[in-house]
């Protein structure tokens, strides 16, 4: 077979472009987890089923339960960000002293060692408080100075700077981000030089740095600046390398030199976040994270704490949000009343009341998922930037529907506007740690397809062999590894697509209303697997071109991702039957979603022919999956607008004001005391059908309930509890107004 694998080798090292050290780092950083099984095209279900359920141990759930909530109760959101700009030196105080900026710290150096899933679970429900709250705990425990010291910093470093970190002594931020390189954080052009130079009293070896950062969260008050910056050695004092790469160091906010403490202003959120800057600043060697053994290793460093961070920080403070939404918008919907009905029962609210519920459980599910994985060990390179994406993406779409159902109380700003606020700042989460649209378009699938792949990363590593006899041998391995693994799938394929995949084996152990997602979801693995493999093939490196197809594919991907963790997460919670319809919903629009995308990638191929022939042999009888039924949107939608353990669980990290003066704590109030009032009300409804309050004019909206005590049809006592109702509904409805010349006052 040398006859016919060495040409296609040669072939295949000259078709393959030049990679450079950064993305070669950027490619093999992480690990490979469930999404790799979805990509091998026969998933191993059982694995999925038996992955440990995430919990939380005595400690982590006592700090959510009191330390958290307390954090909370400290924040008044209307305050922070309309004339504070800032969380108060209370507030900043108790997060110090508990230890809110140490959760990941390790026991001996003073923090907390909370594990990802407990460190999630607080942002989630910060977020749902005040989104300067969420960050300003949510940065300093991802990616930032202590994250990269914990893993690759030196012993003195860790010694010195993890317990000033756990005890808040030191406030960190990250610089990475540049005015010329935003998405392309491997381009950023700050650089440093190495030479010698004054430090303490005596020359040492060190390097001057010069950089112009911006985004910078927690910059304008950070003690500890973490930053990146490529490295150059011109004169050689650190061997023969020239161009040594991508450099994390860590400099003191106060070193010489160093400019940072302007704040940038993003959509009314007041977390600090801000520029930095710095000219030929001169520092010693000994400010590299991990010492100058480290110099050039910055950028893995950069992406396997990156990846780590990805899973944790955006889905859960993006969850936060969608719960509050589902939570309030869910009362409101109950509360609220026009033509004589709570307008939740309206179908046109339905829908969207449907859409928040299903995708906050598929939101934090994925949340759930992602925060696991990294509890086992992983860092999980894909599957963070699947979850940055779609939980971002759908909170957006979630709190623009509870937008829609609030309505007018949602557009007018003040204390009690519970959603306005989440409204305003949605696009900051779309927009950082990786803007969603290249996230989608050059991540999920580009990175996917080399990474989740079993066979494509061995064969460019073969290819890039310095040793081109042992890269053939190593290629041969791999290439007929994957023409078998392209057929296996095809035929996979075919045969569940003709028998509708009615005869895939599921595991015993799998809840039998579930099994039909596991055996059209392995269907869905061989399809996916299958297709991709085709496109590699016809496409080749212009695969990498056509964006809006490697986003397609990436869609498949993280569809079926979204799908796994909404199956697990039933399971884990021990099957509740009460939250089928949740499930349901949720699952037959990922499934109808991820049919789009197959349509998608099809329907666009450049070779018509290659096309017909996937679509025969994937969808021979068409596409199985609808949209999810109306029945079946009505039962979610009911969900959300009555008290109950599925609504608790849905909403189980919201943060519940007691205070009933509080917005959220109103909603709370209110819903109690409508549920007492509405038999009452149907009551009087039925008076009022009968003609009892014919000619009095209290027979209106507002005064009806003065009419019917009037009129006897109710008591004194259900008056009063109607009176109670009305006080905590017209709290609830109504909406903030200020004097005349009122005017939004801006940070200076």
């Amino acid at each position: 077979m040398r006859f016919i694998t060495a040409p296609l080798f040669r072939a295949y090292r000259k078709m393959l472009p030049p990679m450079s050290d950064t993305e070669r780092e950027a490619l093999e950083a992480g690990t490979v987890g469930w999404e790799g099984e979805l990509f091998r095209g026969h998933p191993d279900w059982q694995k999925l089923l038996d992955l440990p359920a995430p919990r939380l141990t005595p400690e982590e759930q006592h700090f959510l339960d009191h330390e958290t909530n307390e954090a909370c109760r400290l924040v008044d959101d209307w305050r922070v960000t309309q004339s504070d700009f800032d969380l108060s030196p209370a507030t900043w105080q108790y997060l110090k002293e508990q230890g809110f900026l140490g959760l990941i710290i390790p026991k001996r150096y003073g923090g907390r060692a909370f594990s990802a899933f407990a460190h999630s679970q607080i942002i989630t429900r910060l977020s749902t408080r005040s989104s300067a709250l969420a960050v300003t705990v949510m940065v300093p425990n991802s990616l930032g100075p202590g994250e990269l010291l914990l893993h690759y910093g030196t012993e003195d470093q860790k010694n010195y700077y993890l317990p000033r970190l756990a005890r808040g002594e030191e406030i960190p931020a990250f610089a990475l981000t540049s005015p010329w390189a935003g998405s392309d954080a491997a381009a950023i052009p700050d650089f440093g030089v190495v030479c010698k130079g004054p430090w303490q009293g005596r020359e040492v070896l060190g390097m001057r740095v010069t950089w112009d950062k911006r985004y910078i969260t927690l910059a304008p008050v950070c003690t500890l600046l973490g930053l990146a910056f490529r490295l150059f050695d011109p004169e050689g004092l650190l061997g023969s390398t020239r161009e040594i790469g991508i450099t994390c160091a860590l400099v003191p906010h106060d070193h010489p030199g160093v400019d940072i403490g302007r704040r940038h202003f993003p959509l009314n959120a007041m977390f600090m976040n801000g520029p930095t800057r710095g000219h030929e600043v001169f520092m010693p060697l000994d400010f590299i994270i991990g010492g100058a053994a480290m110099a050039g290793q910055g950028w893995r460093m950069l992406m396997e704490s990156l990846a780590a961070g990805r899973a944790i920080s955006l889905p859960a403070s993006n969850t936060g949000m969608a719960q509050l939404t589902t939570r309030a918008v869910g009362a409101y919907a109950r509360v609220r009343s026009q033509f004589k009905l709570p307008i939740g029962r309206f179908e046109g609210v339905e829908e969207a009341l449907t859409r928040i519920g299903a995708n906050t459980y598929l939101m934090d599910a994925l949340r759930t998922f992602a925060a696991a994985a990294v509890d086992q060990g992983q860092k999980p390179a894909v599957l963070s930037a699947i979850a940055k994406y779609h939980v971002t993406e759908r909170a957006r779409r979630v709190v623009n529907d509870g937008m829609d159902v609030i309505g007018g109380k949602g557009i007018c700003l003040g204390p009690s506007n519970f959603l306005g606020r989440a409204y305003q700042q949605i696009p900051i989460g779309i927009t950082v740690e990786g803007a969603n649209i290249l996230t989608r378009s050059l991540i999920l699938f580009g990175q996917g397809a080399i990474r989740c792949h079993p066979f494509v990363l061995r064969e460019m590593n073969a290819a890039r062999h310095p040793d081109p006899e042992a890269g053939l041998g190593e290629f041969q391995q791999a290439l007929f590894g994957h023409i078998a693994h392209t057929f296996k799938n095809g035929l996979r394929a075919l045969w569940m697509g003709l028998t509708g995949s009615h005869f895939v084996a599921v595991p015993a152990t799998a809840a039998p209303e579930t099994r039909r997602y596991y055996q059209q979801l392995s269907r869905y693995s061989a399809a996916f697997a299958f297709l991709s493999d085709v496109s590699l093939l016809v496409l080749g490196g212009g695969l990498k071109r056509r964006e809006k197809l490697s986003a397609r594919l990436g869609d498949i991907l993280s569809q079926m991702t979204l799908i796994s963790a909404a199956l697990k997460r039933y399971e884990d919670e021990g099957r509740p039957q009460p939250d089928l319809p949740l499930l349901h919903w949720a699952v037959w629009d990922a499934m109808y979603r991820a049919q789009q995308a197959f349509d998608g990638v099809i329907a666009n191929y450049p070779m018509h022919w290659v096309a017909a022939l996937l679509h025969r042999m994937l969808f021979p009888w068409g596409y199985p999956y609808v949209v999810p039924s109306d029945d079946l949107g009505h039962d979610v939608a009911r969900l959300l607008i009555t008290p109950s353990p599925t609504r608790d669980r849905l909403t189980a990290c919201c943060y519940l004001p007691a205070n009933a003066e509080e917005p959220v704590g109103a909603l709370e109030w209110a819903l109690a005391a409508t549920l007492e009032a509405e038999p009452i009300e149907a009551r009087i409804r039925e008076a009022e059908k009968a003609g009892r309050f014919a000619n009095d004019p209290r027979a209106n909206v507002r005064d009806i309930d003065e009419a019917a005590r009037s009129a006897g049809v109710i008591t004194p006592e259900e008056h009063a509890v109607l009176q109670r109702r009305n006080v905590l509904r017209d709290r609830v409805i109504g909406v903030d107004d200020f004097g005349k010349n009122f005017e939004t006052r801006l940070p200076h």
